[in-house]
């Protein structure tokens, strides 16, 4: 028999809050976490889209020594205080050979790129000898899986995935291949992201990709699904779950939260930016992470939606559902945590994975806010505006990505055999 391999911390920080209790408080209460922006002023650089889901009042000297917060990328510093709330939350000790067979997946669309910007401007206006000696270790996109393993001292395998928006949910499927396989019986896994530059608002405006209707009331700008969405929102933050070999688990007394019971990938091969029309491999995927779990499509209890708010994610995803659950899909209850949290890059596949862990732990699954209008497109059951009680059963996790990654990840409670 294989391995099985269950959750026993999660750890988060995104902008709906800084710990996982208050994250999930307002993720049920459907509260968002989007605002104008505060890191930069929109206005002085022109851009079309003026909003953002911060991550706001962090403090990393709450989570590292100042003087080293200071050669870090914030990208670094927000994976380092969500590992360490997982590895508070497992009530994990490394120690011994324990060490060695601990690894650390930390993935990251692109790294440390307010680091690059700032260094750039750096070289540009002051000459070479002002770029920071750190400059390199700060923007490597492996820099927040580097980090965690050494403030935990998680000797193990230590990388990064890049996946694009499906980058962190790949880390979490790498680290469930990597404990079945017997290469770690522990593995933090998860992702990172802080972009909120004016370069990326930039490209993405000039893409069309991101909500600009809506910047007078920013709360109401993602709508996943809705007949009138207009894009998606550029979000950070960073999520981390602790797996563990389950008789590891067991044998060490911890409290097991879900099982990770399967994960499918897959890439379209269509086009590096839109989706293909069919779905075709989101339906892989979704197909491939059941087949993995050993589970049948009746037993899916929950989606946690990729659900971007953009014209054609939301509408291939909802063809891709119908396509794998066929009549069945019109009874799934769905939603996009986008909708509260905008859009985390490489980290949000992590985060609507620890949603999909405090799904399975307390029954309850998150809304969709601002879905007002029904699109004849997007016809299934989003869960509008109010949290809802959920049965026991398998619950999935979808992240696409540019590129034409697919990814799914199926979760389901715990149960000794």
């Amino acid at each position: 028999m294989r391995k099985r391999v269950v959750v026993t911390g999660i750890g988060t920080v995104n902008p709906v809050g800084l710990s996982v209790t208050e994250t999930w408080n307002n993720l049920l209460a459907g509260k968002s976490g989007i605002a104008r922006v505060q890191a930069f002023d929109p206005e002085e650089w022109g851009l079309e889209s003026q909003i953002a889901g911060e991550v706001k009042n962090f403090d990393p000297g709450a989570f590292m020594d100042r003087k080293e917060a200071r050669r870090l990328d914030r990208f670094s510093q927000l994976a380092l205080a969500a590992a360490l709330e997982a590895r508070r939350d497992a009530g994990l000790t490394l120690d011994g050979e324990l060490r060695y067979e601990t690894g650390t997946i930390i993935a990251s669309g692109v790294g440390g790129l307010s680091t690059l910007v700032e260094q750039v401007r750096n070289l540009r206006e002051s000459g070479a000898r002002r770029v920071s000696p750190f400059t390199v270790p700060m923007i490597m996109s492996n820099g927040a899986a580097s980090l965690v393993s050494i403030q935990l001292g998680a000797w193990g395998p230590s990388f990064s995935t890049v996946s694009a928006c499906a980058s962190s949910a790949d880390s979490i499927g790498v680290a469930l291949d990597m404990i079945r396989n017997g290469r770690a019986r522990v593995m933090f896994a998860g992702g990172s992201e802080a972009a909120i530059l004016p370069i990326c608002f930039a490209g993405f405006d000039q893409a069309h990709a991101l909500c600009s209707t809506s910047n007078d009331h920013p709360e109401r700008a993602s709508r996943p699904f809705d007949r009138d969405r207009s894009g998606f929102v550029l979000a950070e933050g960073a999520a981390v779950l602790v797996l563990e070999e389950e008789s590891f688990a067991r044998e060490r007394g911890a409290r097991i939260l879900a099982e990770l019971a399967g994960y499918g990938s897959a890439a379209d091969g269509y086009h590096v930016t839109a989706p293909e029309p069919d779905g075709r491999a989101a339906v892989k995927a979704i197909e491939v992470a059941l087949t993995d779990a050993q589970a049948s499509a009746d037993e899916v209890s929950y989606i946690n939606a990729h659900g971007t708010s953009t014209r054609l994610n939301d509408k291939v995803e909802t063809l891709s559902i119908k396509k794998v659950f066929g009549d069945a899909a019109e009874g799934i209850p769905i939603s996009s945590t986008k909708s509260m949290t905008g859009h985390l890059g490489g980290a949000t596949g992590a985060l609507e994975a620890l949603v999909c862990v405090k799904a399975v732990e307390t029954g309850w699954a998150p809304p969709t806010i601002n879905y007002d209008n029904q699109d004849p497109e997007c016809d299934l059951d989003y869960i509008p505006w109010q949290a809802r009680e959920i049965a026991s059963g398998v619950v999935l996790t979808n992240s696409f990505g540019f590129g034409g990654h697919s990814t799914c990840l199926a979760f389901r409670k715990y149960e000794a055999k």
